[in-house]
């Protein structure tokens, strides 16, 4: 059904939020890739468009479950721990553009890919009742001709300009209880059970293997292209430098402080002002300063999550400080900037993850009627606060110029490199920012043991979320308490990043060994504009 000339990108991506995965699919169905989303949600009840909302039995706060409205066929459903949840966006040829008739064959090839995949399993065998469709009730059955039919896998689509949307969940050794505070799919005389409650006990992983082994069969015309966060934190690679080790050519900064360096120093010591150029060690920081430009740092110094790679001040943190925006405005006022990059630590601790101390900021530079605001553009390096669709909003009315929000790693190493974090979710905010019409920016720093094919995987997936401006740079240890370096990545493997990331679509890719996410960042922003305007 899909392009045999795409690839079929499988991302197995763990616990993920609904709205979150709601997001990202959104942004993916714009986009011209396939992929098959592969996770698992929190618990959550989910209601089509035509969902009949009595058919959720409880409060549904009494029992910790989220209720969503959602974009597809069907009634209402739940989705929970122990169940695979799978999201095919894809190219669907038809006949029809996507009408009935197309989403009609459509879902029946989601139904047998999971017939196929249960069989695979052994639910079919010689000592199990066989499984199929029920006549005219969608999804996939266990003992469909039987005395008690049950419904293990339920599928619900979206099939729009021949692309597709949503997709299934098949019960692997979900709590089955959750089905009893629920009509499921509004169907209330006919029970629930998964591979477990039928005596086939299978690992999740197992499951997610033959269902990429039936997806590239059926969809991807055996090109796939797999990456997956791994649930456990990874090992550090046993192969590393050490800190004593000698850094290569490339990668020693020379120390610069001349007079411009110095009055910018003074001028963020007068008006109490951080940068993160100081908090994270960035080598670039002479450079940058010399020039007269410096990435902000607002709200506080300590930062509520302790990332691998990242030397921010961990301690407990402190109030927001409410004339900082003022301040800020003062100092961009003074040093005559034209491009500000305002960023923060994670402030979890916060209701709305930080976001109205960036809305804030903004808000002060737009309102300095003695800054130029024609020559004005400002830059924003959010947290993911959390993934709340609120907060994000707030950042996003302000209207930032650009807005940026680092992967920082590849989908394999998210555990180890970032603990408090998602690859899932911080894909979910690029999509929202793009959604908002915000030009939108990500980076990802390289050396902490991924390979170069997941980092062109990582690219690819930024791409697809309409990601505008890519950096990527060398990751250096901070400490002996970090993550050591796995490898120093060779200049010409930058210039390789480069030029894949502009295969892939992305208006602006800045990739060398010194590379940072602020770094450049007004060329960048020229970048991108020149590229819309040529378009």
């Amino acid at each position: 059904m899909s392009s045999p000339r795409s690839p079929l990108r499988v991302r197995w991506l763990g616990r993920v939020s609904y709205d979150d995965a709601h997001a990202l699919q959104k942004a993916l169905f714009q986009h011209h890739d396939n992929y098959l989303l592969l996770l698992e949600h929190p618990h959550v009840f989910t209601l089509g468009v035509r969902a009949d909302q009595s058919n959720i039995l409880v409060d549904p706060h009494e029992v910790g479950a989220d209720v969503v409205h959602a974009d597809r066929g069907g009634d209402v459903t739940y989705h929970g721990p122990g169940q695979l949840v799978g999201y095919p966006i894809l190219n669907v040829a038809g006949k029809r553009g996507g009408g009935m008739a197309d989403t009609v064959a459509y879902v029946h090839s989601v139904e047998q890919l999971l017939i196929d995949v249960l069989r695979d399993l052994g639910l079919d065998g010689s000592s199990h009742v066989r499984c199929g469709r029920l006549g005219d009730y969608p999804g996939v059955w266990v003992d469909p001709e039987g005395d008690n039919p049950r419904k293990i896998a339920a599928v619900g689509v979206k099939l729009a300009r021949t692309r597709s949307m949503h997709g299934f969940a098949l019960n692997v050794d979900c709590d089955l209880q959750w089905f009893e505070r629920i009509v499921p799919c509004g169907i209330s005389d006919k029970a629930v059970t998964s591979l477990a409650a039928e005596g086939v006990k299978v690992a999740m992983s197992e499951v997610v293997d033959a269902i990429v082994a039936r997806s590239a069969e059926r969809w991807g015309s055996l090109a796939v292209d797999r990456a997956e966060v791994v649930a456990q934190r990874v090992a550090h690679t046993p192969v590393s430098i050490s800190l004593s080790d000698r850094k290569p050519e490339w990668m020693r900064v020379g120390l610069h402080t001349g007079p411009d360096f110095r009055r910018v120093r003074s001028l963020l010591r007068k008006k109490e002002l951080m940068t993160v150029c100081e908090e994270a060690g960035c080598p670039n920081i002479y450079e940058c300063w010399n020039e007269g430009t410096a990435t902000f740092m607002i709200n506080g110094t300590r930062c509520t999550r302790a990332c691998a790679f990242c030397q921010v001040d961990t301690r407990r943190p402190l109030p927001v400080d409410d004339q900082e925006p003022e301040r800020l405005a003062d100092a961009v006022q003074a040093m005559g900037l034209e491009h500000v990059v305002i960023t923060a630590v994670a402030r979890d601790d916060l209701p709305d993850g930080g976001a109205a101390g960036f809305a804030a900021a903004i808000a002060a530079l737009r309102n300095r009627q003695a800054i130029p605001q024609d020559n004005l553009r400002i830059e924003v390096l959010i947290p993911d606060c959390k993934g709340d669709p609120e907060a994000l909003a707030t950042i996003f009315a302000a209207r930032p110029d650009v807005l940026n929000h680092n992967l920082e790693t590849v989908a394999r190493l998210q555990r180890t490199v970032r603990p408090s974090a998602s690859y899932a979710r911080s894909l979910a905010v690029l999509a929202r920012a793009k959604a908002s019409g915000l030009i939108t920016k990500s980076s990802i720093i390289v050396g902490m043991g991924e390979s170069d094919e997941e980092v062109v995987q990582a690219m690819a997936d930024l791409a697809a979320v309409g990601t505008d401006i890519v950096t990527l740079g060398q990751y250096l240890r901070p400490s002996a308490q970090h993550l050591p370096v796995a490898r120093w990545v060779l200049p010409n493997t930058f210039a390789r990043f480069r030029h894949e990331g502009r295969l892939l679509g992305i208006a602006h890719v800045e990739a060398s060994p010194l590379t940072r996410s602020s770094h450049h960042a007004q060329q960048a922003y020229a970048g991108v504009l020149a590229e819309v305007i040529s378009a």
